[in-house]
């Protein structure tokens, strides 16, 4: 349990699709860590960008075996946390058209969803 109000941290899981290349694990979490607003949370110590294992339901590794994970700290994260998320979206989604702009062959599919990161 968290310190102070034993709120879980929290945080958002970014997972590409089967067809993903490592270098796209790579140039999505660059991506994410260039956009303004994430970049300005991360300045200010409120967020951390890091890669981890991707596993199934089971546990079982998967895909191109990596997950981008955006934690959310400090004292103000419940009431960001909404707004952080939409702007993953947000980002995640211009990378993927970015992607298809410069790459051939379609960008890969990605799911962004909140994820309790307390088991770090």
């Amino acid at each position: 349990m968290a310190e102070g109000d034993g709120v879980a941290t929290q945080g958002i899981r970014v997972r590409l699709d089967g067809t993903a290349a490592e270098r796209d694990i790579g140039a999505l979490r660059k991506w994410l860590e260039r956009e303004q607003p994430l970049h300005e949370r991360m300045d200010a110590g409120e967020l951390r960008i890091y890669e981890r294992p991707g596993t199934d339901g089971t546990g079982a590794p998967m895909g191109v075996g990596m997950d981008i994970v955006l934690v959310v700290t400090g004292a103000g994260a419940a009431v960001m946390f909404e707004e952080l998320l939409e702007q993953v979206k947000r980002a995640v989604s211009a990378w993927r058209a970015n992607r298809n702009a410069v790459e051939s062959g379609d960008p890969p599919d990605a799911e962004v969803e909140p994820v309790n990161v307390d088991d770090r």
